[in-house]
């Protein structure tokens, strides 16, 4: 039986402003978390597709309800950053294509590879979610604490989601496929592609939004771009479009974690991965003891400060 609950949020997006630069402190973490907003949108559109697909091929009850939870889990964070996005491209109207664009990579992706494929996408993707968004909730100080509250919020609710579910998206490939040779195979054109869509969504920044609202150039998340404008900007003749400075999102983050996310990264693709034993971030803790005792997680710094655990 599935430990998975599913929660509506509603963040109120519609009824005020959606700052792109929601982060002021930290204009790069603003802008990789708003594209991981957009990749959400396609990415979990994908999700309940394929496990819709998936589903005759399910061979217990156990991981039917799995995957009947995570599915749902999902949709609810597909609607939540659909409505994020929606007020961003309020102020920019031009970002709609590029959710078009990244919706489209992720509906080519259904329509193009197989069912095992997306598993193993899925699958492989997913796992790296506990390292990586454990670095960033023992460190919601520097990267949440200090922005728009009700965009922080959206942000905490997903990632502790998706560590309640780490274990969801394997479970279902292994009844499915169940070859950790063929996740390892896929693991490579599936990173490839994930970067492809960031890629999509952060160019698209650099084309919508004022460089004096985003502060800097959304392309900087990207080692190999920056070296790029670094080596185009010295050699004679050659200028590199100037799309503003290029900060790194966790550089004021203690670089011990970032390697310990690094290691974790690379276990969660090797054979044998069990997600179940994975660190876990304590702010998720909090967050599920806060949800069942009534408190607004909407509003994750600045609801009543009378709730339990809130100092």
């Amino acid at each position: 039986m599935t430990d998975l609950h599913v929660r509506k949020m509603d963040f109120a997006f519609e009824d005020h402003e959606v700052p792109f630069l929601w982060n002021p402190e930290n204009p790069a973490f603003s802008s990789m978390a708003n594209a991981v907003s957009f990749l959400a949108i396609g990415f979990e559109k994908m999700i309940v597709k394929m496990v819709l697909q998936a589903k005759p091929h399910f061979t217990n009850g156990n991981v039917a309800e799995e995957a009947d939870a995570f599915m749902r889990q999902e949709g609810q964070h597909s609607t939540a950053h659909r409505q994020h996005v929606r007020g961003l491209i309020r102020h920019y109207p031009g970002l709609q294509q590029t959710l078009d664009e990244v919706i489209g990579a992720y509906d080519e992706l259904t329509a193009d590879t197989s069912l095992n494929y997306r598993l193993a996408y899925t699958a492989d993707l997913e796992a790296t979610f506990t390292p990586v968004f454990k670095l960033m909730l023992d460190n919601d100080a520097a990267l949440f604490r200090p922005g728009d509250d009700r965009v922080a919020s959206l942000f905490i609710w997903h990632f502790v989601e998706e560590v309640e579910h780490r274990s969801s998206a394997l479970i279902l490939f292994d009844d499915v496929v169940g070859s950790d040779a063929y996740r390892m195979r896929m693991a490579p054109s599936v990173f490839k592609h994930v970067l492809d869509v960031i890629k999509i969504a952060c160019r698209g920044f650099n084309e919508h939004v004022p460089l004096e609202e985003r502060k800097i150039d959304a392309m900087s998340m990207f080692a190999n771009y920056r070296r790029k404008q670094k080596l185009l900007s010295v050699i004679p003749g050659l200028t590199a479009a100037d799309h503003g400075p290029m900060p790194r999102a966790f550089d004021a983050l203690p670089l011990g974690e970032q390697l310990v996310a690094l290691v974790g990264i690379i276990r969660s693709q090797m054979p044998k991965h069990n997600p179940a034993h994975e660190n876990l971030p304590a702010l998720a803790d909090l967050w599920f003891e806060r949800f069942d005792a009534g408190y607004d997680v909407t509003r994750w710094y600045t609801a009543d400060s009378a709730a339990p655990g809130v100092n």
